[in-house]
């Protein structure tokens, strides 16, 4: 793994509450779960970064070693990876992403 590439990750992780790492863009995502995850984040209030894997191959490479985390999106709230498509959906089925959320912005 380069070293510039995990700084370039661990800089966006560490500089956003909150930061989607999806194909494409949440104007234009290029896959269903990154759409999907994007709709979820986009029904609250909170502002949310976002990198495109797709235009960013060191990145899409690079990442699911630094995260131990396989797929894409990947979503981190507060520096901590919470997870893909699936478990956002649950989260947010559950309440416990708009928890993280609400945490993550009161501070």
């Amino acid at each position: 793994m380069s070293e510039e590439i995990i700084g370039k990750i661990k800089s966006e992780i560490e500089s956003n509450k909150v930061i989607l790492f999806m194909k494409g863009t949440p104007e234009a995502p290029q896959c269903g779960f990154s759409a999907a995850t994007v709709q979820i984040l986009k029904g609250y209030p909170y502002p949310f970064a976002s990198v495109d894997v797709l235009s960013n191959p060191d990145v899409r490479a690079t990442l699911p070693k630094y995260s131990n985390w396989p797929t894409f999106p990947q979503l981190f709230i507060d520096g901590e990876l919470i997870g893909g498509c699936d478990i956002v959906h649950e989260l947010n089925s559950s309440g416990e992403l708009e928890q993280k959320l609400k945490t993550a912005f009161a501070q």
